[in-house]
């Protein structure tokens, strides 16, 4: 668990950052270069991967990545991924995703953050986030980086 105070923002407790697969970790199913090791370096937050998987290769894209893959049903995924937050404590959980399908996630974790990559990014997605990123490696290394989340944060 990490705790972050930020100035006029508050005390933001981070145990759990759950992150999209596809448009935010990987693009055509394939891990973008350096992800693996940004995950790798948080250690003191667990880190769950949610994917439908639709390229069938998120499991072999993250051997040696220290993170829990769960794949999502096919249907009703906005739905389910905030039923998944839920499980897990939206008042300590980050949430990282693109896509529109991410977009309850994003609101109702304690901090959302969109990514604008490549895939691009759903609006939907980019107005439930507090925070929005043109990189996974830049939103990652909050988290083992602190005080740049504390500068984007504070008012």
């Amino acid at each position: 668990m990490q705790t972050i105070p930020i100035p006029d923002f508050g005390t933001l407790t981070v145990a759990t950052i759950v992150c999209d697969y596809n448009g935010t970790l990987a693009v055509d199913g394939v891990l973008l270069p350096g992800v693996k090791e940004a995950i790798n370096k948080i250690t003191d937050i667990d880190v769950h991967v949610i994917t439908a998987d639709t390229f069938g290769i998120a499991e072999e894209q993250l051997t040696g990545c220290v993170c829990q893959l769960t794949i999502a049903p096919q249907e009703d995924q906005a739905q389910w991924k905030l039923k998944y937050i839920k499980a897990l404590n939206p008042e300590t959980t980050v949430c990282i995703g693109n896509g529109r399908n991410d977009r309850l996630m994003l609101k109702e974790a304690v901090l959302g953050i969109a990514l604008l990559q490549r895939e691009g990014a759903s609006i939907d997605a980019v107005l439930a986030a507090d925070i929005v990123c043109t990189s996974a490696l830049h939103a990652l290394e909050y988290f083992s980086n602190p005080k740049r989340l504390i500068a984007t944060l504070r008012s």
